[in-house]
């Protein structure tokens, strides 16, 4: 079993900063594990923010550029998000299906945080 904790949401405003963490705790926590951030605006599905893995990290096209997302240790995944704008504003979760590669699809990652907001004002 894996648990995941998401934090380090808030206000900011358009051009700042903020910087996520997600915690994975649980008996067979391994950095082999890819870990994706998606994130979910009112009316929207969940989108693919980043993922990271042995082979490397990917990025969604609309944060490519301005976010990076990094593995501190086996249970430390951070995602620094710079140059925000308001169309960053949603709720952003950390996820992992136990598997050594990146998954786009939200469908395919059996275990969530909780998810953290983040809301950036014009």
């Amino acid at each position: 079993q894996v648990q995941l904790r998401d934090s380090g949401g808030g206000l900011v405003q358009s051009g700042g900063s903020l910087r996520l963490s997600c915690s994975v705790s649980g008996s067979t926590v391994s950095d082999m594990y890819a870990i994706a951030w998606f994130r979910q605006a009112p009316g929207n599905t969940r989108e693919l923010v980043s993922c990271i893995s042995m082979r490397g990290t990917t990025y969604g096209d609309s944060v490519k550029g301005r976010f990076t997302t990094s593995r501190d240790s086996a249970a430390l995944v951070s995602l620094q998000m710079n140059s925000l704008k308001p169309e960053d504003t949603a709720v952003y979760y950390c996820a992992t299906d136990r598997a050594a590669i990146c998954k786009t699809d939200p469908d395919e990652h059996a275990y969530w945080g909780q998810g953290t907001q983040v809301t950036v004002t014009p």
